[in-house]
């Protein structure tokens, strides 16, 4: 639970106007406009508040409504006499023209699924998370539907670990249906490329084809759109961030500290487009011994939640390092789905809660 704001009553530093901006909320979000990165700048002198705030967004209200937000809380502290609110809005999303053409009207939330470096088991991890979200339903009772479009061209593993071979449908001309299994919608390049056929490719085909992901397929209606994405900050990220309408990315990352440097790295570059990080994730936190119940932590401890720290985000929970989690990603069978009860699943069922809290969907 997170602790109350407590506002000094005198406040003479940018700090304490920091600590007052957490009290506004981005709109459709429980998290707050400081926490989400969007506040640029930051002054006070003599009673004077100076705030710079950087937004993108698809809603041509967003700019007012956190203005207005931002006056409410500084009028209401009797240290600032005066302020001068910036609010710069980059329309970069569903109200470009670009993204008119797409396939994603339907889709309620977009989130990116990023790691700093490969081999963190953030594909397993997409998977997995995908299968949870689907498990856990709104306000109407109804389970939420999923969808996940991977992303990863290079290296495309989403197909195997959800069980998927066949090819997706033509519907018309230039409109793929994407496959389904477990109740989850999938596109990726594993499915439209022969798997023995290497994906070499400079970035413009990078882009297109995430252009075409979004445009040529029919998505539908769905809650939550996951994306799983390449290692790494390359041109897949950067396409990404420009073309699709995020709401978010979550950063997955391992114990160890070359892992946690490299995830924070690669996880500013979002910072950087405007992306906001709703959280970490730390994968293959422990290796446990059923029999005793004993933690072995065999790539150090506390990365994830140092991660969480540096970059000023939500610590969304760990995952243990268990052999179910493998086998389920060999043979296609989430071990949300093989084994509901695991530690691992229910690892990821409370990531799945926390991420809906996040992030929740309208008309729910």
């Amino acid at each position: 639970m997170n602790e109350p704001l407590m506002i000094p009553l005198i406040m003479t530093t940018e700090e304490d106007i920091l600590v007052l901006l957490k009290k506004v909320k981005y709109p459709g979000f429980s998290r707050d406009i400081v926490s989400f990165g969007l506040v640029t700048d930051v002054s006070f002198t003599d009673g004077y508040a100076k705030i710079k705030v950087e937004v993108s967004g698809e809603d041509s209200t967003l700019p007012n409504t956190i203005k207005t937000g931002i006056q409410k809380v500084l009028e209401e502290a009797p240290s600032v006499k005066k302020h001068d609110i910036q609010v710069i809005f980059k329309q970069d999303k569903k109200g470009n023209t670009q993204n008119e053409k797409n396939n994603l009207a339907g889709v309620k939330r977009i989130i990116a699924i990023a790691s700093g470096k490969g081999g963190v088991g953030k594909s397993t991890v997409t998977a997995n998370l995908a299968c949870a979200l689907s498990r856990q339903s709104g306000d109407n009772g109804k389970p939420f539907s999923v969808g996940v479009m991977d992303c990863d061209l290079y290296g495309p593993s989403i197909p195997l670990q959800l069980g998927i071979s066949e090819q997706p449908t033509a519907l018309e001309e230039n409109l793929l249906e994407p496959v389904e299994n477990y109740g989850i919608k999938v596109m990726s390049m594993g499915l439209l490329v022969d798997e023995e056929t290497p994906v070499v490719w400079r970035g413009p085909m990078v882009m297109k084809t995430i252009q075409q992901f979004a445009s040529n397929v029919a998505w539908g209606d769905l809650d939550y759109l996951l994306i799983d994405l390449p290692p790494g900050t390359g041109d897949a990220q950067l396409s990404l961030a420009q073309i699709l309408p995020l709401d978010g990315v979550v950063i997955v990352t391992t114990p160890q500290k070359a892992a946690v440097d490299v995830a924070r790295r690669g996880a500013r570059m979002f910072s950087k487009v405007n992306v906001p990080i709703l959280g970490v994730i730390e994968n293959m936190s422990y290796l446990l011994n059923e029999s005793t119940g004993e933690k072995s932590f065999l790539f150090g401890q506390g990365g994830g939640p140092l991660t969480a720290q540096k970059l000023e985000t939500v610590f969304l929970g760990e995952i243990p390092l268990v052999e179910e989690v493998r086998q389920g990603a060999d043979h296609g069978i989430p071990t949300v789905i093989g084994n509901p009860q695991g530690r691992a699943s229910q690892s990821l069922a409370n990531i799945a809660e926390e991420i809906v809290n996040i992030v929740p969907v309208g008309g729910q």
